[in-house]
C-alpha cells in the first residue's frame, strides 16, 4: 500500500454528519411509535406519550429536511446536489458498472447513491406533509389544523394511508440504501459508515 493509498481527506463535513445521523434516529423513533405493524405492542404502552414521541420526531425530520434542502446549495462541494445528482443515464450506467464489479470509486456520493438521496428525501417529504394534514385534521393540532378544520372521515382515512404508505416506502428504502452502503464498501474496501461517522475517506 503506498502513501498515497493511506492518505486521508475530510468530505463529509460536520453538519451532514450530523444530519445524517439525528435523522437515523428520528426516523426510527417516528416509526416504531406509529400504529399499524406495531399497534398491539404499542396498546401496552402509553399511548399519549408515544403520540408525542411521534410528533416531535416527525417535526425534527421536517427541520431536518429544510435545512439539507439549504445545504444542498450552500454546503461544501460533496454536500451540495450539484455534486451527485445525475440524470437517469449516468445512474442507470453506474448500476450496470457496479453489478460487473467494476464501477468507479467517488470520494463523495455516486450517481446511484445521489438518486437514493433525492428519493429517500422525496419519500420523507410526502411522509411529514401528509403526517402534518393528517395531524391537523384528525386532532386539530399542529401548523395545518386551521387548513384541515372541517376535513371528512374519509379525507382522513385517505391522507393516512397515504402518511402509511410513504412511511413504510421510506423504510425499505433505508434496507435498499444498507444494502448499497454495504456493497459499495466491499467492492472498493473501505468503511462507508464509519467514513460518515469521522468523515474522513481514502484520498
Amino acid at each position: 500500500m503506498t502513501e498515497h493509498d493511506t492518505t486521508e481527506i475530510i468530505v463529509w463535513d460536520p453538519l451532514v454528519r450530523l444530519f445524517h445521523w439525528i435523522l437515523v434516529a428520528a426516523f426510527t423513533l417516528a416509526y416504531f411509535s406509529q400504529e399499524g405493524p406495531f399497534e398491539d405492542w404499542l396498546e401496552q404502552l402509553d399511548g399519549a406519550w408515544l403520540q408525542t414521541t411521534h410528533v416531535w420526531a416527525g417535526y425534527t425530520i421536517v427541520g431536518l429536511l429544510l435545512f439539507r434542502l439549504i445545504w444542498g446549495f450552500v454546503g461544501p462541494r460533496h454536500a451540495r446536489f450539484s455534486d451527485f445528482v445525475q440524470g437517469p443515464r449516468q445512474t442507470w450506467s453506474y448500476l450496470k458498472e457496479v453489478l460487473t464489479l467494476r464501477a468507479p470509486r467517488y470520494l463523495g456520493h455516486n450517481p446511484a447513491g445521489g438518486a437514493m438521496i433525492v428519493v429517500l428525501l422525496s419519500s420523507l417529504t410526502i411522509t411529514v406533509t401528509a403526517g402534518l394534514l393528517l395531524y391537523g385534521a384528525d386532532k386539530g393540532a399542529g401548523p395545518l389544523s386551521g387548513l384541515m378544520m372541517g376535513a371528512s372521515d374519509a379525507a382522513i382515512h385517505s391522507i393516512k394511508e397515504v402518511h402509511e404508505f410513504f412511511a413504510n416506502l421510506t423504510l425499505i428504502l433505508v434496507v435498499g440504501h444498507l444494502i448499497g452502503v454495504i456493497w459499495e464498501s466491499l467492492l472498493h474496501r473501505e468503511n462507508l459508515a464509519h467514513a460518515m461517522i469521522t468523515g474522513r475517506k481514502r484520498a
